[in-house]
């Protein structure tokens, strides 16, 4: 307990700090994720503190990130559309996905998943941050120009007919389900589509043409609505926000610049009392846990986001790890990746529980806290003390924030975000792949993939067709590295190894020496399969030199259980040299020793492997 108070004055100024810059980023990722700048809110509350708390890294402050919030908005959206926009009724079943993801993350930890988070290849995660990047930052173009589809009149209007059609559907939906569907009577649902109210009807056309407007595609398509409408008062208070984030750097960056203009952008818009659009109310008092979570549970209404809820877990791991390495650099001191795992894990169940988004550990915030003072897990626990204290005290205030000043901070996320380190390399990494004429770098299209795909499809699938295609070319690449140092050659043609020096020059056309300079896997088995075809005719018996092959997986192992029948029906005889203890033990278990290859023919040495075949080889050439 005393260790825990070591550095109290400087941990209570790191948090205090680090929990102000969570604010608006707070706020924004709320606002922007589709269930309100409350659960962002709580979301940063609860992760922080409890990250802290149970997590491996001393000076990590976690909360809700771009990467994290971009993901969820996938969740929200999907589901909230599940169930007729009503978003209050969606809230079981997407806190239920978070909590998953939570409890996924504090598997991960107990299961000492942390030190593979490392294997993530670069290209898979720099077109992903990027692909964060611009999601944020397009889909914010349309609340920064003051254009929120659902309030567009004509264009709302154009979803009615697709509107009653639907409530129709789900109207008949309903009553086969009650089993009262019947061609004798169709009382019941004429009675039922009777008390269709136009205000039904439009409540359902808001909720397509806000679906319509979603996402990148969405916002592009009604980018040319939204200019025609442009509300030039919420314009400015985003170019405002922009321009003092950006400016107010060059001057100082002891106060955080996002704060300066949340502050300076509302204060002007309440002070001179503009007719601007607030954002949705930040209810008062202490969090409450939402327990329709365990009451109204239904396996089925989860089913279908497993895969998404997993991918949070991944990425708030890697998310947090990587920000663990920056803390690790700045202190000196090493994290305990499996233990922040469970503590990411605690803290975004706990969130999810009271209504909160997932989130990571959060490097600006991490650094803020390092630069003033922080050093122990207090300091993240303050930051999130500090957030309760603001939400308790300030959220009347809070709400009063301009909508299109959060869109103004997330737009400068959205360009602070991507991967701009990666995109530089792009012209000078190697040109090492063909498609069609063209060549080009199999790591620039691993990047391209994942970026094009999260941005114009789905972040959860693009994330796993770029590790797919990462994993097979890395075991291409191999396979032809493999095969390369391990060709197939006559013994006159290939080089020989310096102990085959005393091989005898008589029987060097009825003996063929095979080397076996790496790992026989499933990448590099078709070479080696081709070796019964080229030996030599001359040749009688076959040394395979294996003191260089340190693994065989299934894949060679019956690669190396072909070429033996092969060479057997040929009646050439095989000889093992140096075999380690792997591929021994893997042999054994299929038999192909003693069956194949007996246990008189696998020599130690290169020296007792001549001296047999001085024994036993005769020169017939």
């Amino acid at each position: 307990m005393k260790k825990f108070f070591s550095n109290f004055k400087g941990d209570a100024f790191g948090g205090i700090t680090a929990g102000i810059v969570a604010l608006p980023l707070a706020l924004a990722f709320g606002v922007s994720s589709g269930l309100g700048p409350s659960a962002g809110l709580y979301g940063a509350i609860f992760l922080s503190f409890f990250a802290a708390l149970f997590g491996g890294t001393n000076t990590q402050i976690s909360g809700p990130t771009a990467p994290m919030t971009a993901v969820s908005m996938v969740v929200i959206a999907g589901i909230i559309a599940l169930n007729d926009g009503d978003v209050s009724k969606a809230l079981p079943a997407i806190l239920t996905v978070f909590l998953l993801a939570g409890l996924f993350q504090v598997g991960l930890g107990v299961l000492g998943f942390g030190k593979y988070i490392k294997y993530i290849p670069y290209p898979v995660v720099s077109g992903f941050m990027t692909a964060i990047g611009v999601i944020i930052l397009i889909t914010q173009i349309l609340p920064a120009l003051g254009y929120y589809p659902k309030e567009d009149v004509v264009f709302v209007e154009q979803f009615k007919p697709q509107a009653e059609e639907l409530i129709l559907e789900n109207i008949l939906k309903e009553e086969a389900g009650e089993g009262i569907l019947v061609l004798e009577d169709f009382k019941e649902t004429i009675d039922r589509g009777s008390k269709i109210t136009a205000e039904d009807i439009l409540k359902e056309s808001k909720t397509l043409a806000s679906n319509e407007a979603s996402g990148v595609l969405g916002a592009l398509k009604s980018l040319p609505k939204a200019i025609q409408q442009i509300n030039w008062l919420e314009l400015i208070l985003a170019l405002g926000t922009i321009f003092i984030i950006y400016g107010f750097k060059r001057i100082t960056t002891a106060v955080p610049s996002t704060l300066v203009a949340l502050v300076v952008m509302s204060g002007v818009a309440i002070g001179f009392g503009l007719d601007y659009r607030p954002i949705e109310e930040i209810p008062t008092g202490l969090p409450i846990p939402n327990l329709e979570i365990f009451t109204n549970f239904s396996i089925t209404s989860i089913t279908p986001y497993i895969f998404t809820a997993l991918t949070l877990a991944l990425l708030g791991a890697i998310d947090s790890l990587l920000t663990s390495v920056v803390a690790d650099n700045m202190t000196k001191t090493k994290h305990k990746p499996n233990k922040e795992l469970i503590g990411q894990g605690v803290g975004n169940s706990i969130a999810a529980i009271f209504g909160g988004l997932p989130g990571a550990g959060a490097t600006i915030r991490t650094v803020v806290n390092i630069n003033s003072g922080g050093k122990t897990k207090l300091s993240g626990m303050i930051a999130g003390i500090m957030l309760l204290f603001i939400l308790l005290v300030l959220a009347p205030i809070a709400s009063r924030i301009p909508a299109a000043v959060l869109a103004g901070i997330l737009v400068t996320v959205g360009i602070g975000v991507m991967d701009y380190k990666g995109l530089k390399a792009i012209p000078s990494l190697p040109r090492d792949m063909k498609i069609g004429p063209f060549k080009m770098s199999s790591e620039v299209l691993i990047m391209l993939v994942v970026l094009l795909l999260s941005t114009f499809w789905n972040l959860v699938y693009a994330v796993g067709i770029g590790l797919i295609i990462a994993s097979l070319m890395f075991m291409k690449k191999i396979g032809d590295l493999t095969a390369q140092r391990s060709d197939v050659k006559s013994l006159k043609k290939e080089k020989a190894w310096a102990d085959e020096a005393v091989f005898p020059e008589k029987l060097k056309e009825e003996v063929f020496i095979k080397h076996l300079k790496g790992p026989l896997f499933f990448g590099s088995t078709s070479d080696f399969q081709s070796l019964a075809d080229q030996i030599p005719s001359t040749a009688k018996t076959v040394i395979i030199r294996l003191g260089r092959m340190q693994y065989m997986d299934q894949s060679g192992l019956y690669a190396m259980e072909d070429v033996l029948q092969d060479l057997s029906k040929k009646k050439i005889q095989v000889l093992f040299v140096g075999l380690l203890k792997q591929p021994s033990y893997m042999m054994e278990r299929i038999d192909i020793i003693p069956n194949l290859i007996p246990k008189e023919h696998i020599f130690k040495t290169f020296d007792s492997c001549v001296k047999w075949v001085k024994d036993n080889v005769k020169d017939e050439n």
